[in-house]
C-alpha cells in the first residue's frame, strides 16, 4: 500500500486546506469553508499558494465526487473477494429514489433477492446497513446478487 502525506493548512476565518502531491507533479485538495461549502483546487507541487484550478462545490456536489471516488475501491475489492463465484454479481448504484428514506422502504431483498453490503457517503462506506438506515443525496449503494437482480435493484433505487 502506497501511503500519501495529506497536508492540513488552517485557514483562519475561512476553513481548512487539505492537499497532497499527486504522480504528475501537482497538488490536488479540497478547501472546506465554514459554512459548508466546498471547493476543489489544483496548483503547481513546489508552490501550493499558486491555484491553477479552482472548483466551487455544493455539500452535495462534494458528496457526490466523494462517492464516485471511494466506491469503486470498495466495489474492487468486493469483486475480487467473489471473482470465483458463479453467478454472483456487484455493482454501485445511485439511490436516487430514497433519499430522506430508510434500506428497509426499498424491500429491495425481498423484491430483487440482491443485498446492499454498504453504502458509500462521501467517500466513506457504511458496511452492512440495517433496515433503518437513512438514505442521503449522493449515497452509493454497493449491492451483491446475480445480474437480472442488480438490474431490478438499479431500477428501484432510481425510480422506486
Amino acid at each position: 500500500m502506497i501511503c500519501v502525506n495529506v497536508e492540513i493548512t488552517p485557514l483562519p476565518g475561512i476553513g481548512t486546506r487539505q492537499d497532497f502531491t499527486i504522480r504528475a507533479g501537482r497538488r490536488v485538495g479540497v478547501i472546506t469553508y465554514r459554512d459548508g461549502k466546498f471547493e476543489l483546487i489544483v496548483s503547481k507541487a513546489n508552490d501550493p499558494d499558486s491555484c491553477s484550478a479552482s472548483i466551487p462545490l455544493s455539500p452535495e456536489e462534494a458528496n457526490t465526487l466523494a462517492g464516485l471516488l471511494g466506491a469503486p475501491q470498495l466495489v474492487a475489492h468486493l469483486r475480487e473477494e467473489t471473482r470465483d463465484i458463479a453467478g454472483i454479481t456487484t455493482r454501485q448504484l445511485p439511490v436516487t429514489a430514497f433519499a430522506n428514506r430508510t434500506l428497509g422502504e426499498t424491500a429491495l431483498r425481498t423484491r430483487t433477492s440482491v443485498s446492499i453490503v454498504a453504502v458509500v457517503r462521501a467517500g466513506n462506506a457504511h458496511p452492512s446497513p440495517g433496515p433503518d438506515f437513512l438514505f442521503e443525496n449522493g449515497d452509493l449503494a454497493v449491492v451483491v446478487g446475480t445480474a437480472e437482480g442488480l438490474d431490478a435493484a438499479a431500477e428501484i433505487l432510481h425510480g422506486g
